[in-house]
Parts: structure tokens; C-alpha cells; sequence
């Protein structure tokens, strides 16, 4: 049905929430605040854009103060993330490899540049994605990314899939269909499709 497949991360490849929280309430305390956050905090954020994230976490921090505190989560989350990974979906690397055999495959996430391709080194999808594109690379937002990863490798008929109602929006502004991922962190409100496990994918594609 769909020529080109566009993947988001967190809540769709994986959950690195019980990871990430370790890792940013480490630069917390390195920066002084007297706060933490939970996995369950970092699931209601995660999608949106980076500096919404930390401003969610620390709205009294000044601008320069985001400046210092977004790169010092970044290295505690990759060194963290390089060591443990996160929890993977059952049957993501299996179902993309597959999918990868007669679709084309691809990444787009609102992270900071490097996480998607240390998401892939960790779970062994690096050889069956085509292509990835995030805002630290670009400076575009989902939506303006979708686009670009979907008309640089010529996809006709691509679908986005994620897990929460912002990535179906961005679907519908990058004028794609999107498939909800209702295992992921989030609801959506009129998906094209909807899966309850990764597999489900070789169903509808």
C-alpha cells in the first residue's frame, strides 16, 4: 500500500525513558536544581522539541542557562544510552528488516542530532534504514522533515508512524498518512491506521 515507510523513535522503536531519567537527573544535580524527573514525566515529553522538553523541566532557567543544560543531558544520555540501551519493542528489528526488502525505510524524530544513530547502532536496524533526519540536523520540525526525508528518496505513497497526537499532526502537515503506534506513550484522534504491536505493520504495508 505504502511505498516509503517514515519511522519516529521514542514510544514507536523503543522506551528509553528508565534510562533518560537517570541520565538528566544526574545533569540536574550537576546544575544545582533541587528536582527530578520520572519515566512517566520524560513519556508525556517526549516528541515534543528539544527545547520545549527542558523548558517543560526547568521553566525558570534563562536562555543561556538551556544553552549549558541541553548539551549536558545530551552527554549523560548518550553515555548512558551507549551502556544500556533502551527496552526495544518485541519484533522491531525483525518487522523493519523485512519491511526494508520491499519498502523503503526511514527515521525522523524532533531529538538532537547523533540519538538517531545511536539508535540504530544499538538495535541493529542501521543496514534496512535508508535514510534519518532530525531537527539538530536540519533546524525543520517533524513535519518539515517528514517531508524532506519523503521527497529526497522519492516516495509517492509514504506513510509516518508514531505514537502521540503531535506526530499525527505533523503527518497531516507534511500531507502523509499516518499509522498510530497505540503501544507508544500517546493517543492519537483519527489515525489512517492503527497498530498494537510492531509487527502489526506487515499487516497493513
Amino acid at each position: 500500500m505504502y511505498d516509503g515507510i517514515i519511522l519516529d523513535i521514542d514510544g514507536t522503536l523503543w522506551d528509553s525513558t528508565e534510562v533518560v531519567k537517570d541520565a538528566w537527573n544526574r545533569a540536574l544535580r550537576e546544575r544545582g536544581y533541587d528536582k527530578s524527573v520520572t519515566a512517566q514525566d520524560l513519556r508525556g515529553l517526549f516528541g515534543l522539541p528539544m527545547d520545549e522538553i527542558f523548558r517543560n523541566i526547568i521553566p525558570e532557567a534563562s536562555d543561556e542557562e538551556i544553552k549549558v543544560f541541553e548539551p549536558l543531558c545530551s552527554k549523560y544520555e548518550f553515555s548512558y544510552l551507549e551502556e544500556k540501551g533502551g527496552m526495544v519493542y518485541p519484533g522491531m528489528k525483525d518487522t523493519i528488516e523485512k519491511l526494508s526488502k520491499n519498502h523503503k525505510v526511514a527515521i525522523v524524530s524532533n531529538c538532537q542530532s547523533g540519538y538517531i544513530e545511536l539508535v540504530m547502532k544499538k538495535t541493529g536496524i542501521e543496514p534496512f534504514i535508508i535514510d534519518h533526519v532530525c531537527p539538530g540536523d536540519t533546524g525543520m520540525l517533524k513535519a518539515g522533515n517528514i517531508r524532506l526525508v519523503a521527497d529526497r528518496n522519492n516516495m509517492n505513497d509514504p506513510v509516518y508512524v508514531g505514537d502521540i497526537e503531535k506526530d499525527e499532526i505533523a503527518s497531516r502537515k507534511a500531507g502523509v498518512a499516518f499509522i498510530h503506534a497505540a503501544f507508544g506513550f500517546g493517543t492519537a484522534k483519527s489515525p489512517d491506521h492503527t497498530i498494537n504491536e510492531f509487527a502489526d505493520l506487515l499487516k497493513i504495508v
